[in-house]
């Protein structure tokens, strides 16, 4: 089967980018280990422990695999960007989590594609399926498909299409036509970087290598999903609005200004700009409900109240002051600390 047969079938699957990698050791990992190592993963686990050595190789996953099909599914809608509801009464949410959960999603078409091979191969081949979940350097592996090159911001960004789009795995026993890594078309832009409230991207000092690195313990995404404990005083005025994850570093992306919609119906947005009044009054069990089916049911109830506080503080709005002083009374310490921070820096806005 050459590239452009398994492009084809790819994109009757739902996804726009589609290409090979051969499933070998991969050089990026000595990146990801300094990285682990100069804790710049912060307390996600999931990246750092005995996991961890699982991605240097593929194979760790599936022994027989020859190749890795990478495939990239767009999330992007026409919907506003964050600084639309900047100093309003709503919150943000990341533009992923607009929509349905994206992990069975992509899942659905790369099972869909694996059928597709199994019908054109009429050969017995061994095969996994991995989205997000399973130990695998997803950007680095896509970068060596062809599907895009690693920006400034650390996303995977494609020359036609932008970033907006997930990543997903078909690991084969088959040998497929391996794609090439284009070229790193960022030039001297600097915007990500600029543009980030915390100052989470760094440069990391290499001479070869990637010049710069996230360090998400500064990431307002890792901030408002991943960390389950105190947000730092210092970084809760630059995370804004943010209930939910953040895109400024790819809203500034100059390759993400043309980047196309996307048809599928599971990304199309049901929240993205919510009222704070309403995220501040849900309880566990309506917050259950409301987002049962979506990527914002991992910050869990109280980290998101813990971040509507933050968000109400840094509002400037004085109407907040009723809601924020129920969190402080009958919210957990996390929300209560949080709520009365909030209050101060309201009635500091005020004086």
């Amino acid at each position: 089967m050459d590239a452009a047969e398994l492009v084809r079938l790819a994109q009757e699957c739902g996804f726009e980018l589609a290409g090979v990698a051969r499933a070998e050791p991969l050089g990026e990992f000595d990146f990801y280990r300094e990285w682990v190592e100069a804790g710049m993963a912060g307390r996600l686990q999931y990246l750092t422990d005995h996991r961890a050595a699982l991605r240097a190789d593929p194979r760790s996953l599936l022994p027989e695999a020859r190749s890795v099909i990478c495939v990239g599914k767009l999330y992007n809608t026409a919907a506003p960007g964050s600084a639309a509801v900047s100093g309003s009464s709503r919150g943000w949410i990341s533009r992923y989590a607009w929509g349905d959960d994206y992990h069975a999603v992509v899942r659905d078409g790369l099972r869909r594609l694996l059928q597709k091979l199994r019908e054109r191969t009429r050969a017995h081949f061994a095969a996994r399926i991995t989205v997000d979940a399973a130990p695998l350097l997803e950007r680095a592996l896509a970068r060596r498909a062809g599907l895009g090159w690693i920006g400034r911001n650390t996303c995977l960004i494609n020359q036609r299409y932008g970033s907006w789009f997930f990543l997903g795995e078909l690991l084969v026993s088959l040998e497929l036509e391996p794609g090439q890594p284009p070229p790193d078309r960022c030039g001297t832009c600097m915007r990500c970087v600029e543009a980030c409230p915390t100052g989470a991207l760094v440069p990391t000092g290499r001479r070869e290598g990637p010049a710069w690195t996230l360090d998400a313990r500064r990431c307002i995404s890792y901030l408002t999903i991943e960390w389950r404990g105190t947000i730092p005083p210092d970084l809760r005025p630059n995370v804004g609005h943010h209930v939910f994850g953040c895109d400024i570093c790819q809203e500034v992306c100059p390759w993400n200004r043309k980047a196309p919609f996307t048809a599928e119906p599971g990304f199309q947005p049901r929240e993205y700009a919510p009222s704070l009044a309403d995220l501040a009054a849900l309880d566990e069990p309506q917050f259950a409900r409301r987002f049962a089916d979506s990527p914002v049911r991992r910050a869990g109830h109280e980290g998101l109240l813990r971040n509507v506080a933050v968000a109400m503080g840094n509002s400037g709005r004085m109407e907040w002051r009723a809601a924020l002083e129920r969190m402080a009374s009958t919210a957990s310490p996390l929300v209560a600390e949080h709520a009365l921070w909030a209050l101060a820096r309201l009635e500091a806005a005020g004086a």
